[in-house]
C-alpha cells in the first residue's frame, strides 16, 4: 500500500513521463520554483546518463519539450 506522498510522486511522475502535453502542465503547473529546478534537473539526467531505458529518455525528453514551451509562452 503506498503512503499519501508514494501516491503523490507515483501520479506526478507518471503524468510527467505521459508525453501528453496537457498532463505534463498540469503536474508542472503548480510547482513552486525550487520543485521546477528539482523536476528538470531530474528529467535533464534521464535523458544524459546511463541506466535510462530509451522509452523513459523519450518520456523525459518530451515532458522537457513540453516544460521549455510553457517558458517560451511566459
Amino acid at each position: 500500500m503506498f503512503s499519501q506522498n508514494e501516491a503523490f510522486l507515483e501520479k506526478f511522475w507518471g503524468e510527467m513521463l505521459s508525453r501528453d502535453t496537457q498532463s505534463i502542465r498540469a503536474a508542472f503547473n503548480p510547482l513552486d520554483a525550487q520543485d521546477r529546478k528539482t523536476v528538470i534537473e531530474h528529467l535533464n539526467r534521464m535523458v544524459t546518463e546511463d541506466g535510462w531505458h530509451a522509452e523513459q529518455r523519450a518520456s523525459a525528453q518530451a515532458a522537457l519539450d513540453v516544460i521549455k514551451d510553457l517558458h517560451t509562452q511566459i
